[in-house]
């Protein structure tokens, strides 16, 4: 018996740390049924095999997703669903059928998966083809990490020339502006980072290429998780450099930074530059 009681002791003590009670709790993910559409034109009537099929792909899907117990099926968003999965299926030809699948983080209110896939043929191995393809599909969109909550502060003008005077600056503000919208819209579109709105009342007043950093606790104020800061160095009114400053808005600390060499062109000629550098050094190399 004492022997007894030291080996249940052993297995409890290997099983229990890796029992589904001590693991992580499921991630809710709700999913709609797919809608089916038949565009074909086929003569012949085919809708009780298509709902056939059609409930047999969402039951498999959704066995699929549930299967390991990482991710849980819940009704909605109401229940504990962080993301919800929605679908819609369209055959255009005998052979032809088309998978229209998006998966919407809930919580964040962004898509992270919005994509179309075509499938060859209109039996049940095709439709199961498809439904394997699809679920993996899905799962590698839910376990991508979370976007980074990025503040973006408006590009700034660094004037070596002193020519920035009436109508020049006028156009100076707007191309600094256009600057700044397309580099938010480039690390938006890229999926790794969440941008964060912020308003001209939450930066200081002066340049903050020279506040020492104080863009970072901007950046916390407005629930970021990092701060960018660029500018613009004019040389002459055709020549000029670009850079910039990445902080965690936690810590104050410089993650990357970004400085392109003499470029040549006129102030329209910022946002290509702009862009090109952030895709350069912060989006394609990390």
């Amino acid at each position: 018996m004492h022997y007894s009681r030291l080996i249940l002791a052993a297995v409890l003590l290997f099983v229990l740390p890796c029992s589904p009670v001590a693991a992580e709790a499921a991630i809710g993910v709700a999913m709609e049924d797919f809608s089916y559409t038949d565009t074909s034109a086929e003569p012949t009537n085919q809708i009780a095999a298509h709902e056939r099929r059609l409930q047999a792909f969402m039951a498999a899907l959704r066995r699929d997703i549930g299967e390991g117990g990482r991710y849980r099926l819940v009704p909605s968003a109401e229940d504990g669903a962080a993301f919800k999965v929605i679908g819609g299926i369209q055959k255009t030809s005998t052979l032809v059928q088309w998978a229209k699948v998006a998966v919407i983080d809930i919580g964040a209110k962004r898509l992270v998966m919005d994509k179309l896939y075509s499938f060859r043929g209109d039996n049940d191995e095709a439709w199961e083809r498809a439904e394997i393809f699809v679920s993996r599909e899905i799962m590698a969109a839910l376990a991508a990490p979370a976007p980074i909550a990025l503040a973006v502060f408006d590009f700034e003008l660094e004037d070596t020339t002193a020519a920035s005077v009436g109508a020049s600056a006028a156009s100076d503000a707007s191309h600094l502006a256009e600057a700044t919208g397309a580099v938010r819209e480039a690390l938006g579109q890229s999926g790794r980072y969440r941008i964060v709105e912020v308003s001209r009342e939450a930066a200081t007043a002066g340049a903050l290429r020279d506040c020492g950093g104080c863009e970072a606790a901007i950046a916390k104020a407005l629930g970021a998780d990092q701060a960018l800061i660029g500018v613009v160095r004019r040389v002459s009114r055709t020549e000029y450099t670009l850079g910039f400053q990445l902080r965690d808005a936690g810590t104050g600390a410089v993650l990357v930074r970004g400085d392109s060499g003499l470029r040549l062109g006129a102030d329209y000629s910022w946002k290509r530059g702009a862009v090109r550098l952030v895709s350069d050094r912060l989006i394609e190399s990390q």
